[in-house]
């Protein structure tokens, strides 16, 4: 317990003077949100190529990884959707809760990986990363369509996105890089390695900068739903698919850290963008990240 306390904390320390910052509102203006623009649309990218490119993926358990996490996404997903009528929310709530239920923040998950596991822990986060986003936002996307929240406009729109997402297709060129044996040659790879090592730490300050304390008063059935699915349900699940398939002590701990993490801050712009309940997400957003820190080292716990 030391050794995952020794390893997360400092990452929840960094969230944490994120919303001290947000709260101070330092640097003011609009730093924050192009501060996010930059992470999102270059040093996280650059941050997945560097490591994709350069790993040893035939050292991870894929064909196990991918039927771990993306078996425990389709089993949830289902049963989300099954509950929409029980729950009783408005298509938009559902959309939010869906997402709250489902997607991972993924600076906290690759950054938490690292810490754990070193360069291991990081390449296995990465394939991860490549396995879920884009199976995810399909998902998510599709459930917007499916609840009707969409025009036409919209579907075209976020079909678009989905083709032109940066993490998806920075996991695609660090996965061709590796599978042709070019790499990143010469200057590259420090050059990009470099850009990805600012990735988490600022990405983690950000997630802080976006939390909304205020929405934590929103208590109604969609909150406790996505959170039971998002910080129970896909954590027990992941652990139990896991042993059940052997995963190696390495795999299953980043298999389990991305299931219990708390769900993405873009989620938020999403529930915004098509029609979903924002004020819910920043509830789950919030709330999430705040009980993350004390169930995340619970579940590494009971898996070590």
């Amino acid at each position: 317990m030391d050794g995952v306390a020794q390893a997360l904390g400092p990452l929840f320390l960094l969230i944490l003077l994120g919303a001290l910052l947000a709260r101070l509102q330092q640097p003011g203006g609009d730093f924050w949100p192009r501060m996010e623009q930059l992470i999102y649309f270059l040093l996280f990218p650059a941050m997945l190529v560097a490591t994709l490119a350069e790993a040893e993926i035939d050292q991870v358990p894929l064909g196990r990884l991918a039927l771990v996490l993306l078996g425990a996404i389709g089993v949830l997903g289902l049963l989300l959707w099954g509950l929409r009528h029980r729950l009783g929310l408005a298509a938009g709530a559902f959309t939010s809760v869906f997402q709250g239920g489902l997607r991972f923040n993924t600076y906290v998950g690759v950054a938490g990986a690292a810490a754990l596991h070193g360069q291991a822990g990081a390449t296995v986060a990465a394939v991860a990363v490549a396995l879920m986003v884009p199976v995810i936002n399909v998902l998510c996307v599709t459930a917007f369509i499916a609840a009707g929240t969409l025009g036409a406009a919209g579907l075209r729109t976020s079909l678009a996105a989905l083709t032109r997402n940066p993490l998806i297709l920075a996991c695609l060129a660090g996965i061709a890089l590796n599978l042709s044996g070019i790499g990143l040659p010469g200057w590259s790879q420090d050059t990009v390695a470099l850009l990805g090592r600012a990735a988490l730490p600022l990405g983690l300050v950000a997630v802080g900068v976006a939390l909304r304390p205020p929405a934590l008063l929103r208590r109604d059935r969609g909150v406790w739903a996505a959170n039971l699915v998002k910080l129970v349900l896909m954590p027990v699940t992941v652990l139990t698919l896991a042993r059940l398939l052997g995963l190696d002590p390495v795999s299953r701990d980043v298999a389990l850290l991305f299931a219990a993490l708390p769900t993405a801050t873009s989620a938020y712009i999403l529930a915004r963008q098509l029609g979903g309940d924002a004020e819910l997400m920043a509830a789950l957003i919030t709330g999430q990240t705040l009980f993350a820190m004390l169930t995340l080292p619970l579940w590494l716990r009971l898996a070590g």
